[in-house]
């Protein structure tokens, strides 16, 4: 099966929502690391959705959208961590990350979706390689990511929308902490490997 993957912008709107419709996907519109926490509870669906339309409506894309086949199986979000509002305020990762939080060249992969139909195939990974390749493109130094680890603690597939240590580490990122045993922050310099 062929995969295409490509910016998630403006045009591609249907699309995006499409690939993000499962488990929490649909009704988080990957809105979750764009907002403090305390803000994130007080937005309607209406807010996540105008969000995301003004996200894809943005000079550099926020994230990825998957096709296999022509249809839209998966989604990334990637980005200067500053965009990203939440990690500033993750304990977990103010704690363990070794780049300035302020700093726009570090990039942060925060979030996966992938069509229940397209699991098991591989498209974690190739979202990935392709979000480091487009985080390069647009000047990224340092690319973070803030997976979960199953093999030490068993998680939903809900849950892993963060993306798995195993799948960060195959494409060239190396663990940097762990704030926890079944989870990571991994970093890649944006010279590094993942191609």
């Amino acid at each position: 099966m062929s995969v295409e993957i490509l910016p998630a912008t403006s045009e591609r709107h249907d699309d995006a929502v499409h690939a993000l419709a499962h488990g929490d996907g649909l009704s988080c519109l990957c809105q979750w690391w764009m907002v403090r926490p305390s803000d994130f509870a007080a937005l309607t669906q209406q807010d996540r959705e105008r969000m995301l339309r003004d996200d894809l409506s943005a000079p550099v894309a926020p994230g990825l959208v998957a096709y296999r086949d022509g249809e839209a199986a998966g989604w990334v979000r990637v980005g200067p961590r500053p965009a990203q509002a939440r990690i500033a305020r993750t304990r977990a990762i103010l704690g363990h990350s070794h780049e300035p939080l302020d700093d726009p060249s570090v990039w942060a992969v925060t979030c996966f979706a992938i069509r229940r139909e397209h699991r098991g195939e591989g498209l974690m990974r190739e979202l990935l390689d392709a979000a480091v390749a487009h985080a390069r493109a647009h000047g990224a130094r340092v690319i973070e990511g803030y997976p979960l680890d199953p093999s030490v603690k068993k998680r939903t597939a809900n849950d892993l929308y963060h993306g798995t240590v195993s799948v960060f580490e195959s494409a060239g990122f190396e663990v940097v902490a762990r704030p926890k045993p079944g989870s990571a922050i991994v970093a890649l310099p944006a010279g590094g490997a993942a191609d």
